[in-house]
């Protein structure tokens, strides 16, 4: 997982650098695990406009704009909220990409529908917002970090495929 991450962080940072773009990330679930593996990368920093960790709803609201109606109605964990969060840190920024991280990664908090591992990965640029939908692990036990790990893994590459 650790060397695929990082093929994913080079190869992105490489694309961003070629296409001129700038990303930023709004991460809740991954509590900045993407935007710190971008940084590993040597000249990540023509590349990274800012990353936000918007654990709290509150931040998710106030700093990143999602609608306190979507929280209510759809919940932190869901495509509408990771949609609202990947366009609030785009547009706070100035970046070309956002890209956000919501979910659960447990071992306890698992709601009706929506069990440990679910997570919801966001998209936003200029032409278009979306979000998709994931459970991660397997439901053998307390497995936060795989859950973590493969979401990093997939924004990543989410970014890389749209950008590309």
């Amino acid at each position: 997982m650790k060397n695929e991450i990082e093929a994913l962080s080079i190869e992105l940072v490489a694309a961003l650098k070629e296409k001129k773009m700038k990303i930023a990330t709004a991460e809740s679930l991954t509590g900045g695990m993407v935007s710190e593996k971008i940084t590993t990368v040597p000249g990540a920093s023509e590349v990274l406009e800012c990353g936000v960790c918007s654990y709290s709803n509150r931040i998710k609201h106030e700093i990143l704009g999602v609608s306190q109606e979507t929280l209510r109605k759809y919940t932190e964990y869901s495509i509408q909220t990771a949609c609202e969060m990947a366009d609030g840190i785009r547009r706070l920024s100035g970046a070309d990409i956002g890209v956000s991280t919501t979910g659960i990664a447990g071992p306890s908090g698992a709601l009706e529908g929506k069990p440990v591992g679910f997570t919801c990965i966001g998209i936003s640029t200029a032409e278009r917002t979306c979000a998709k939908e994931f459970v991660f692990g397997t439901g053998t036990g307390n497995e936060r970090e795989l859950v973590r790990q493969l979401a990093v893994s997939t924004a990543l590459e989410l970014a890389l495929k749209e950008i590309k």
